[in-house]
């Protein structure tokens, strides 16, 4: 089942002599429950390109759909409840809420909608996630890599149909990044979770099912792994 689909997108900032294409045509399919490495350089358009996949950002031109839905034609609000609902976030920085137990911190885009969480599930997602005994603990109370395991279970909570990874082990030692990338693929693995990792780092993009590989705002190959 298709799940993300993008055609001819184009992202042009500028105009004139001052025109820079971060995106050039991207076409690109992604299946349900796929894990997908997306890597480049600095400046070769994966950033600019996760954040129109997530509604973060809109194309100058073509279209995107996420979920049967298409989110380049989305005003503000409905891109920002669209993405709390449907897109999961998780950023090099953590973007918790100091002042907000862990708990509440996993459980915001509910609380925000005025949803009562399933407790089976969320219970699932702390302990795969390895914080079920963090739950009233503030942020700066929690190691780095604690802290994104928690904005990992934050941007399941909704079960979304995607999971957009922005260098989320950028910030973290190598211990903690190793196992960041081991509950994404856990969380790949035993929810079918959907996701797509920006990474410039090689051997992190190994871990994935698939590479997608862009350069100056085009995506130069496309693989599968044992391909």
């Amino acid at each position: 089942m298709e799940i993300l689909k993008c055609d001819g997108v184009r992202k042009v900032y500028g105009s004139g002599e001052n025109q820079v294409i971060a995106l050039d045509r991207i076409d690109l399919s992604v299946e349900k429950g796929e894990f997908v490495a997306i890597v480049g350089a600095s400046g070769s358009g994966k950033s600019t390109l996760l954040h129109i996949l997530g509604s973060v950002d809109k194309p100058t031109e073509g279209k995107v759909v996420v979920d049967g839905i298409d989110t380049s034609t989305m005003n503000r609000t409905q891109a920002a409840i669209f993405r709390r609902r449907k897109v999961g976030l998780v950023y090099q920085f953590y973007n918790l809420i100091p002042t907000l137990t862990i708990e509440k911190n996993i459980l915001m885009p509910l609380l925000l909608d005025k949803r009562k969480p399933n407790q089976e599930y969320f219970e699932q997602v702390v302990t795969s996630l390895g914080i079920a005994d963090k739950l009233e603990f503030l942020p700066n109370q929690l190691s780095g890599g604690q802290q994104q395991r928690a904005a990992i279970a934050r941007s399941l909570i909704y079960r979304p149909a995607l999971l957009l990874a922005d260098e989320p082990t950028g910030n973290l030692d190598q211990k903690n990044r190793g196992e960041i990338i081991d509950m994404l693929k856990l969380s790949n693995r035993n929810l079918n979770q959907t996701i797509l990792l920006i990474t410039h780092d090689e051997k992190i993009a190994l871990e994935a099912d698939r590479i997608v590989t862009v350069e100056d705002g085009r995506i130069i190959s496309d693989q599968k792994r044992g391909e």
